[in-house]
């Protein structure tokens, strides 16, 4: 086969396999493996190169922390703290909603936002039953809440993980750099869909009264293994935290820990892999080859050049016209097949301009991405898990109404992370960061008084029966 044909069949595979992954009518796991196949049969990419273009790295992290919490989630440690969040909240449906993000947030940063939200979901249609109100609320928030902290770490959100193995950027660049503006982000969200939402969260008074009366440590299951699991989970965090100190990779720190929970807990190890969400896994590994097979052909080469004509090879530029194409994009599409794509691009990007320090353009990337999905209902792999779990409990969220409440808060998030990134460019990282986190705190203080006064403004719908 010729080098033009071989360029057109690497293309047409690409385009049919995304069509397919887009269209949902075969399994995303299936289209991407059999791109690879194709790519590799037709010789565009020779095994051995097929091999190397699967980033491993980020194969073992994924595997790691999933083995990790699937251990973990075996104590009942997550739903205590969804309990605990909603009792500490009084009951009161718009506290609950703000607390229940916070605990969404924070665990979709340290585990990751898939898992997260697998997690918290069964306990909040639970919450809203108790409350005899609609889920849709909560779950719109968790979903937006999921990305928005995902965002913020190395392992919180698949893009992420790619971003940090293809650069060597470590866990305390991703969280030093990205969490502040996450923390503006995360508050503004928040503050909106409250006021957003406060006509549709009324609740009776002995309804409130019976959230207060569950029973959150009836949630812990084995106190033994969930010692044992968070001593493995805090290693393992700090291992991420040390990383790129200790010359580790981040894969090498999750199946450690994963080895290490297994060694101690005496895990059933069949039981223990099953967890692996393995069609995920075989995705990556399928999509790393098809747009290995581009890279291979030149064509990301190519696309390369081109951006760097249309921006003049000017970082801003070319930055923000990444951060904002990831976003537009990552909203219609899944980010991860996206952001597997734009890697090899960036580099070649880099390496065709001989430009040395690329971390604009990684963090533009990275909030694109993460921050795009929460655009629409298929953006991100976390939003169609919450809508499936969703319907199977009755409640359907259609793609327009996700689409009117979304779209604009991942505008509003896209609109702040440029200007995050601008006052990044010009003043230098720990500036940019010490005064966004400043301004993120400042917001969350003044928050909740002016919700408090805009609520009590607010007319007094009919309390559901």
């Amino acid at each position: 086969m010729t080098g033009q044909y071989q360029v057109i069949v690497a293309i047409a595979v690409f385009l049919i396999t995304y069509a397919i992954i887009v269209s949902e009518k075969i399994h995303r796991t299936v289209a991407a493996l059999a791109g690879a196949a194709v790519v590799v049969l037709t010789g565009i990419i020779v095994s051995e190169k097929a091999l190397h273009a699967i980033d491993f790295n980020t194969i073992g992290l994924l595997v790691g922390m999933m083995i990790i919490v699937g251990v973990t989630r075996k104590t009942g440690v997550f739903e205590y703290l969804a309990i605990k969040a909603a009792k500490a909240s009084g009951g009161e449906p718009l506290k609950i909603i703000a607390a229940l993000s916070l605990v969404t947030a924070v665990l979709s940063a340290l585990l990751d936002n898939v898992t997260t939200v697998l997690l918290i979901v069964p306990v909040t249609f639970a919450i809203a039953k108790q409350l005899k109100i609609n889920p849709l609320p909560f779950l719109f928030a968790e979903i937006i809440s999921s990305n928005v902290g995902g965002t913020a770490t190395l392992i919180g959100d698949p893009p992420n993980i790619m971003i940090g193995s293809a650069t060597g950027l470590g866990f305390m660049d991703f969280a030093l750099t990205l969490t502040p503006v996450v923390v503006v982000i995360y508050v503004i969200t928040i503050f909106w869909l409250r006021l957003l939402y406060r006509g549709q969260l009324a609740a009776r008074e002995e309804m409130r009264t019976s959230i207060m009366q569950l029973d959150e440590n009836g949630q812990i299951k084995d106190v033994a293994l969930l010692k044992k699991s968070l001593l493995v989970l805090g290693l393992t965090i700090l291992g991420f935290v040390l990383h790129q100190y200790v010359h580790l990779e981040s894969s090498v720190i999750a199946l450690s820990g994963a080895s290490l929970l297994l060694l101690i807990t005496g895990e059933d190890v069949e039981h223990a892999l099953q967890v692996v969400e393995w069609p995920v896994i075989f995705f990556f590994m399928g999509l790393f080859v098809v747009v290995g097979a581009l890279e291979e052909v030149g064509v990301i080469e190519m696309v390369a050049r081109w951006a760097l004509e249309a921006t003049g090879g000017d970082m801003l530029p070319t930055g923000m016209l990444i951060l904002w194409l990831s976003a537009i994009a990552s909203a219609f599409v899944d980010n991860i097949p996206f952001v597997a794509t734009m890697i090899p691009l960036i580099q070649d990007m880099g390496r065709l301009g001989g430009i040395a320090d690329l971390n604009l353009l990684w963090w533009s990337l990275s909030l694109g991405a993460c921050l795009g999905g929460n655009g629409t209902i298929i953006g991100a792999s976390a939003n169609v898990v919450v809508v499936g779990m969703a319907e199977k409990r009755g409640v359907r969220i259609s793609f327009i109404d996700f689409l009117k409440t979304a779209f604009p808060l991942m505008l509003m998030s896209i609109v702040i992370s440029t200007g995050y990134l601008l006052f990044w460019h010009l003043y230098g990282h720990l500036t940019a960061a010490l005064a966004t986190l400043g301004i993120g705190i400042v917001l969350a203080v003044i928050s909740k008084p002016l919700t408090a006064m805009l609520l009590g403004k607010a007319p007094k719908e009919e309390v559901q029966s």
